[in-house]
């Protein structure tokens, strides 16, 4: 069984994870740099995830994380043995996160978030975080956090070598399902769970067994 690391999403953090990690021991979670809206570079965030790494490692992202991930598959292929993205925004070549939302159909992210003076942050409004996120689960939005911009505006030139699956989220109002799915073609390994954005919070044992099984098979 392969080792796994849980890489959050935008304004959150490695908490996310404390339902899932139990169901997992062969897992830990991190917090990527620029939590609270820091000056924070994509590559720095990849960097952040392969510091950790000791063995091939499969790398689970959730929504922006998914960026993270695969910027970190691309930079250090031989530490990565793989990538499930959950609800995640799924790196298109030459798009960067901010250029796949605004075509997306349906998200719900717009106007979701405030940027600050300056431009380098922003951050979720609660009243419509508790509303797209955490709608069908307990609402954390007070733990939510700035995010640095740059980020979300750093395009990625391609798909790495290693495997990766998908695991969609349908009743997603962040990310729309059908959104999902289009970001996935050519990933043949996906699932689906009847979840809005925030599976660890909603049915976090049953998102442990999905990635337990994506895992498996990534790993055969």
């Amino acid at each position: 069984m392969a080792d796994l690391l849980l890489v959050h999403g935008a304004g959150l953090g490695a908490w996310i994870w404390d339902g899932v990690l139990p169901h997992l021991p062969n897992a830990r979670a991190i917090d990527l740099p620029g939590r609270g809206g820091g000056p924070t570079t994509l590559a720095q965030q990849a960097q952040a995830i392969l510091d950790g790494l000791t063995a091939p490692t499969v790398l689970v992202g959730h929504s922006a994380g998914g960026f993270a991930i695969t910027a970190a598959a691309l930079q250090s292929p031989e530490k990565v043995a793989g990538l499930i993205y959950l609800c995640a925004f799924i790196p298109q070549p030459g798009q960067s996160i901010a250029q796949m939302r605004r075509a997306c159909p349906g998200a719900g992210l717009t106007g979701s978030y405030a940027v600050a003076p300056g431009r380098q942050s922003f951050a979720f409004r609660p009243d419509r975080a508790r509303e797209i996120f955490f709608h069908d689960c307990p609402d954390v939005s007070a733990r939510m956090c700035a995010e640095p911009v740059a980020p979300q505006e750093t395009a990625l030139p391609g798909h790495p070598a290693c495997p990766r699956a998908a695991i969609f989220c349908e009743d997603d109002r962040a990310i729309p399902l059908a959104c999902q799915q289009d970001m996935a073609q050519g990933i043949t390994l996906t699932t689906t769970l009847p979840c809005g954005h925030s599976p660890f919070l909603a049915m976090p044992s049953r998102l442990a067994s999905t990635i337990r099984d994506l895992s498996d098979k990534i790993c055969r």
